[in-house]
């Protein structure tokens, strides 16, 4: 951590900066005595990254900011508030810190909090900035968490864990054995310090294969912001063997969607043909595969099995998209050409043996307009386009 970075004057340069093309400005090189341009760049990147993700850090003064991969990394702040609502107590230990935005929305509903950083600059960092945000309920330790618990005595009322994947290969991650670290081994253990365990993975983990991985899951998350999946989040309790509640929250700016059930119930699904209203249900349902269970809750009809679209034949309020149907036509692309207004739409395939891509060159529709089209395949095992504009 170089201290010379916060500096008055350097501070400002960062600011001054932050709509700067940054090879322009590398090629120019650092102003300021002690300190490089790629130094500056970095802060000038990784700031310029968190305006949106995390307001508060952005906003404040003297904020230090780490490599940009730790930036992109970590929880943004509303995915963290959310986080901070499900548990709650006096002790929290966050074994996995990193840039310590979970932490600090855990230290608004735990007395105390311990934040575990391996990496000692990281650790650094996040101490100086919980200075700058006037928080002084987080402790933060440069040490691998893991090891710490096993050397303190205190039982935490909650251990929180984000795990990373195992190597810096770029590749994609499906099971908790391949994360850091291997929780699933060290679940026992775990619960020798706390009775309560949060666990956040990535959103492409298969949930059912985390589950069997795990012990004592209690509930499911899976957070979506603004219809994108961010993360899935696992509450285990020591001891626990009754049903699991998945929960589904797609955060937007005008008003949450949230659509709860229980993962070992499997409910009859109700399939009917396209009616007056058509509904695709958010990123995070999707990602909790609850199809089955809609029906039973929304006075609604699935397609068909595997088209996880809906009908209605008045309006319901639904946690995802909702259409007004105009049309139901068989495919046929020649068709479409003379029915699509100014020869725009946007397009959603679902269950269909055709991708967007050759949808839009064998028919010449291009993307945007007011027009929404669905490729689907209904109750009969027809192939259907739906026509529909936005409610």
């Amino acid at each position: 951590m170089n201290s010379l970075i916060l500096k008055k004057e350097v501070q400002q340069f960062i600011v001054e900066h932050l709509q700067t093309d940054i090879t322009k400005l590398i090629l120019k090189g650092s102003p300021f005595k002690g300190i490089s341009i790629q130094e500056l760049a970095n802060q000038i990147v990784a700031k310029k990254k968190s305006e949106k993700k995390l307001p508060t850090w952005f906003q404040a003064e003297n904020i230090y900011y780490p490599n940009k991969l730790s930036i992109e990394q970590t929880s943004s702040e509303t995915t963290a508030e959310y986080k901070s609502s499900l548990i709650s107590g006096k002790s929290l230990v966050d074994i996995t810190g990193g840039f310590g935005v979970d932490s600090y929305y855990f230290s608004k509903v735990f007395k105390s909090v311990v934040h575990c950083e391996i990496d000692e600059e990281l650790s650094t960092i996040v101490a100086h900035n919980y200075q700058q945000l006037n928080i002084k309920n987080i402790d933060t330790k440069a040490i691998n968490g893991f090891d710490f618990l096993k050397t303190t005595t205190t039982f935490f009322d909650c251990i929180y864990i984000d795990p990373s994947r195992r190597n810096d290969v770029k590749q994609k991650v499906f099971l908790l054995k391949d994360c850091l670290p291997n929780i699933p081994p060290k679940i026992d253990f775990f619960f020798t310090k706390s009775n309560q365990i949060l666990v956040k993975v990535s959103p492409i983990l298969d949930i059912t294969s985390s589950i069997n991985e795990l012990k004592n899951v209690k509930s499911i998350h899976v957070v979506a912001l603004h219809n994108e999946v961010k993360e899935l989040l696992f509450l285990l309790e020591k001891d626990y063997d009754k049903e699991i509640t998945i929960t589904t929250i797609n955060i937007q700016k005008e008003k949450n969607q949230s659509f709860s059930f229980v993962f070992q119930e499997q409910e009859t699904t109700k399939f009917g043909l396209p009616q007056h209203f058509l509904y695709e249900p958010n990123a995070a349902i999707l990602k909790s595969s609850g199809f089955k269970n809609i029906t039973s809750s929304y006075a609604v009809s699935k397609l068909h099995e595997n088209s996880h679209l809906f009908t209605s034949e008045t309006q319901i309020e639904f946690p995802g998209r909702s259409f007004k149907i105009l049309k139901v036509l068989p495919y046929d692309k020649k068709n479409l050409k003379k029915i699509v207004p100014n020869n725009k739409a946007n397009i959603t395939v679902r269950n269909f043996p055709k991708t967007v891509a050759q949808i839009r060159k064998e028919t010449k529709i291009n993307d945007g307009g007011n027009c929404y089209l669905f490729f689907t395949t209904d109750v009969n095992n027809d192939l259907r386009v739906i026509i529909c504009e936005k409610c």
